[in-house]
């Protein structure tokens, strides 16, 4: 079919929604991402020459370039429509190379959503690649490449073979390991806190104690909680103060990258790399039934909050609508002219606020929805009121004993409405209700508890609060986060456990070894200084030769030291303690790409390995002579299966007890639920609370 026009997008789905919007004289084709690289056999950084970079084509992507060509010269003009951010721009300015296009052509389009109305518009404003975006994401391949490239080597000589380094995966392991030495050093401190059970009337409500005579007091041991305990003189307490206030709640600003990434992890137990695959859908287009393929979403990768007018405009216009207008926190009129179009530094929302989860839910997956769902809220609310809170504060006193109530209701609602935002451990407020009191009242203690606690140690990271920390300390930006994690987790310097970070022993090696010979990579506050001379480079105000030359010459004095200072570390396999079957040599416990395993110390004569497995202490319930042990699935998932596995194929997602059912003789298995752990039945619906 003719065509007057070709434009080359990164993928198959975008192009295929987009030419739908530009009609019979566009053919959009896609790249499949970038097209040139720097080449994986050597440096391809000429560190003489101004640290000119040698890009090639990337291996098995010839016969793409030869029909991109073929398509270009057939076509009266060709644009350039890569996603709006320094990754997309590098891919352009690359296209332009290979396809000859001319650098100053206003050919490069670029749309923060892909909807019918931000494409046109886009393509009526065409300009030239911005060769600061060009530069920027040039510098940060290089650094990348000269770190990696130079570090890596070292690694495998020093270390072993396989292991890598880079400027964010440090950091990121750094982080994960200074945290794990805080929980190690950790030394628990014991204290005490006394709860009470109250009553006004027939209201019950709980207050716990703050201090004496006016004063907060700490309990730090049983013989300061036993003074407390003696001054109480049977159940009346006096309310001696009562503070009502009015307390009012922001709504979040809606999503940027990380914050997507920690919100999805905590609400919908989302990987960062499924909330990244996830968004791209959502973004690059989703059918819609006759209505085609739409983007739901603005684009995805983004630190910034700001939202365009017109998105602002047509929320307002909808929560008046849904909710009543003393919801809406801007009181837009509709917008005829949709602004912002070549716009890329938008936050994360839907395309349309008219097009509602409930409405979509037939068109999307589950994951598609849960995602959009959680995008969508999120923009809504932060378009709406402020939530009003009563809050009320009682304190009661017993011969100097001071407890102290804190309840709240809600007033108004606000954007709770629609979103509330999650925490860490993925809990969300709720209401706190206290009877009405006075000051003068008395009110009647039901039982009065003491408890002793202890003070814990920092948590482990998971992927949420390390992204948090990551950037909370300017260290990468949103396109790094998952392959960041990915990275450390794929090279076994981390592995998750109960979704937390753990470093491994092999991870603890390599990040010593940087810390005392490349202690600039792992500096924050020198990687966060590089990321924002990268952003100074986006902006025009540096020349990315200098911001390189400024990193490099210092960093290739510390390569020359390390290679001289570092000795060869051998990891020394350990003793298994038991014998090859198959040659009668000893057994190690080796380290491997994935982790540890079992390998015959008799290598390379004899290639006997086992895989480490851990038993649960339960006999297989299907062929009652093995043993049921922990397994993985591809995915990494746990799952319990026999050790006598091919010939007994006894498989369980839940863990088994040891024990039959009483009521059907099946075995019974513990199972996560809603309200907590539970002993079920693998066949009938006998179950059990676990006893703790």
């Amino acid at each position: 079919m003719a065509y007057k026009y070709l434009v080359i997008v990164e993928s198959p789905a975008k192009a295929k929604t987009i030419e739908k919007y530009l009609g019979k004289n566009y053919k959009v084709v896609a790249s499949l991402g970038h097209i040139r690289d720097l080449p994986k056999s050597k440096m391809g950084v000429d560190v003489e020459n101004n640290y000119e970079p040698h890009y090639i084509s990337i291996r098995g992507k010839g016969d793409l370039i030869k029909e991109l060509k073929k398509f270009a010269k057939k076509a009266d003009k060709v644009y350039l429509a890569a996603d709006p951010d320094r990754e997309g721009e590098a891919i352009a300015w690359h296209l332009s190379h290979l396809l000859n296009l001319d650098i100053e052509d206003k050919n490069r389009v670029v749309f923060n959503e892909i909807t019918k109305e931000a494409v046109k518009g886009a393509f009526k404003e065409p300009r030239s690649i911005n060769m600061d975006l060009v530069d920027s994401q040039q510098a940060r391949r290089i650094l990348d490449r000269l770190v990696g490239y130079t570090i890596s080597p070292i690694l495998w000589k020093k270390v072993k073979k396989g292991l890598s380094a880079g400027r964010v995966q440090s950091v990121a392991l750094k982080l994960i390991i200074d945290r794990e030495k805080e929980i190690i050093a950790f030394k628990p401190e014991e204290y005490w806190t006394i709860g009470g059970n109250f009553k006004k009337g027939t209201k019950k409500f709980k207050a716990n104690f703050y201090g004496l005579k006016n004063k907060k007091v700490a309990l730090k041991n049983t013989e300061e909680v036993q003074e407390v305990i003696k001054r109480l003189d049977g159940p009346d307490f006096e309310v001696t103060n009562v503070t009502k206030k009015e307390r009012k709640r922001n709504a979040a600003l809606p999503f940027t990258t990380s914050s997507l990434q920690q919100e999805a992890a905590h609400k919908l137990n989302f990987r960062t790399r499924k909330t990244m695959m996830v968004a791209q859908q959502l973004y690059e287009g989703i059918s819609l039934g006759r209505g085609g393929a739409v983007g739901l979403i603005t684009y995805m990768r983004t630190d910034s909050t700001r939202i365009a007018d017109s998105a602002k405009a047509e929320a307002a216009e909808f929560i008046v609508k849904e909710y009543g207008e003393e919801y809406s926190a801007t009181k837009f009129k509709k917008s005829k002219n949709a602004q912002g179009a070549q716009d890329a530094h938008e936050a994360i929302r839907p395309s349309s606020v008219l097009r509602t989860p409930t409405e979509l839910e037939k068109h999307l997956s589950k994951d598609q929805l849960k995602l959009y769902k959680l995008i969508w809220s999120r923009f809504v609310a932060s378009q709406m009121t402020p939530a009003v809170f009563d809050t009320m504060k009682v304190d009661l006193v017993q011969n100097d004993v001071l407890f102290r109530a804190n309840g709240q209701k809600i007033k108004f609602a606000g954007f709770t409405k629609v979103y509330i935002e999650g925490n860490d451990e993925g809990k969300e407020e709720k209401d706190n209700i206290l009877p009405e009191m006075e000051k003068g009242d008395t009110v009647k203690s039901v039982d009065i508890e003491p408890k002793q606690h202890f003070t814990q140690p920092p948590a482990r990271f998971t992927e949420a609060t390390l992204i948090r920390s990551l950037e909370e300390n300017g260290v990468g930006r949103p396109s790094t986060y998952a392959p960041t994690l990915e990275t450390i987790q794929r090279r076994y310097y981390v592995k998750l456990q109960s979704k937390r970070f753990e470093p491994t022993e092999l991870g603890d090696i390599v990040n010593t070894m940087i810390v005392e010979f490349f202690p600039q990579i792992v500096d924050i506050h020198f990687t966060a200084e590089m990321e924002q001379q990268l952003d100074h480079v986006e902006e025009g105000k540096e020349n990315w030769v200098g911001v390189i030359d400024r990193f490099y010459k210092p960093f290739a004095i510390e390569v020359e030291k390390a290679e001289e200072g570092i000795e060869k570390i051998q990891i020394k396999d350990e003793p298994a303690g038991f014998d090859c079957e198959l040659c009668g040599h000893p057994m190690v416990i080796k380290l491997g790409r994935y982790g540890k395993f079992y390998a015959c110390s008799n290598f390379p004569e004899c290639r006997n390995t086992k895989a480490i497995v851990k038993e649960i202490g339960v006999t297989c319930p299907t062929c009652k002579k093995g043993n049921v042990i922990e397994r993985k699935s591809k995915k990494n998932r746990l799952f319990y299966g026999c050790d006598k596995y091919p010939e007994c194929e006894f498989v369980s997602w839940d863990k088994p007890v040891g024990r039959d059912c009483p009521k059907c003789e099946h075995y019974l298995v513990e199972k996560k639920l809603k309200g907590g752990k539970q002993v079920v039945c693998s066949n009938c619906d006998y179950q059990e609370a676990v006893q703790k």
